[in-house]
């Protein structure tokens, strides 16, 4: 048969459509590799589960604004507040795991929320991939000037004279905040009452105001207002003394041995995110924080820079989890 008398073959709506994904696909396979050989192509955002002000967002900043030049792209910091920092972390665990999308996790997020909450609806190990864990930090032990107390020993007196009538603030149920309070509340055998808030910025406002008389909060959050002497800190919840605060002692050793608490902050992406970009997200974030002026920023807050490879964060976020489920079944939280 002539060449020119061949027909084509016809192919149905349904068998073309078939073809198209396949080629699709097929392209598709090579996609992550060329978009992380680009990436950064476009902004960059970081969540941060908590108000602007507070410890996570200090952080938080810092970082975007260093990492920011090497990518050659903005990374923009947007607060997304709520429910001890479920709110953003489900957000960003929802989000297109592309690298665009950032999570600022931390003690709230990724351990004690799901050690309380079984019915959250996002998984901190499985709906996430570890980039860089930043920072850790005790918490301060910080009073209003008007409460008539100088000491963890003279607080607990005064709480125990007065049940119920000490206001403590935290930045959301179920965050370190709320933990370090009620820890306390259980050892100490007192009766504070817990008022939440959506975010340090707003509950250290409350503080400075005198609306509530305490809180257990970030070194970040609160130094500038202890400098100022607009708060009284009385101890700091970690084993050691802040370098930061020579001479505040701990809660452990100025009334109330065995006492620890803390918080710590890390960047995840969602999972699926390519592991190329993972990559070079951390590399720039470590190289950030071994810049001496970020230490010493963060060290001046009372910050300790951490940094190391994604699967140091992802041990330290098991074994956060492990050790909070445990001490969430000792302690009721309000």
């Amino acid at each position: 048969m002539p060449v020119h008398a061949m027909r084509r073959p016809r192919v149905s709506g349904p068998a073309l459509a078939a073809l198209m994904l396949l080629l699709l696909a097929a392209g598709g396979l090579a996609w992550p590799a060329h978009a992380s050989d680009r990436y950064p192509a476009r902004p960059i955002t970081l969540i941060v589960p908590f108000s602007a002000g507070g410890g996570n967002d200090t952080v938080a900043r810092l970082i975007a604004q260093t990492i920011a030049g090497p990518l050659g792209q903005p990374v923009l910091v947007d607060n997304k507040p709520g429910a001890g920092g479920s709110v953003g972390a489900e957000l960003a665990a929802h989000a297109p795991a592309d690298g665009y999308t950032l999570f600022l996790g931390g003690v709230g997020s990724h351990a004690l929320n799901p050690a309380l909450n079984p019915r959250l609806r996002y998984d901190p190990v499985k709906d996430f991939a570890p980039v860089a864990w930043l920072a850790s930090a005790p918490l301060l032990l910080a009073v209003h000037p008007s409460l008539p107390v100088h000491s963890v020993a003279e607080l607990i007196a005064y709480a125990r004279q007065h049940p119920g009538q000490l206001n403590y603030a935290s930045n959301g149920n179920g965050s370190s905040s709320q933990l370090a309070a009620v820890a306390f509340n259980t050892m100490a055998g007192t009766e504070m009452a817990h008022v939440p808030y959506k975010g340090l910025a707003p509950a250290t406002l409350d503080l400075l105001a005198g609306r509530v008389q305490l809180m257990f909060s970030s070194p970040v959050a609160l130094m500038p207002s202890v400098q100022a002497g607009k708060l009284r800190v009385l101890g700091t919840t970690g084993t050691r003394r802040l370098p930061a605060l020579p001479d505040v002692p701990t809660v452990a050793e100025a009334g109330l041995p065995g006492y620890q608490a803390g918080s710590w902050y890390g960047v995840l992406a969602p999972a699926g995110t390519p592991p190329a970009i993972v990559e070079r997200l951390n590399v720039e974030m470590v190289k950030a924080l071994n810049q001496p002026d970020v230490r010493a920023r963060l060290l001046q807050e009372g910050a300790e820079p951490e940094g190391g490879p994604p699967q140091a964060f992802a041990h330290h976020i098991q074994a956060e989890l492990k050790r909070l489920e445990s001490y969430a079944k000792q302690i009721k939280l309000e």
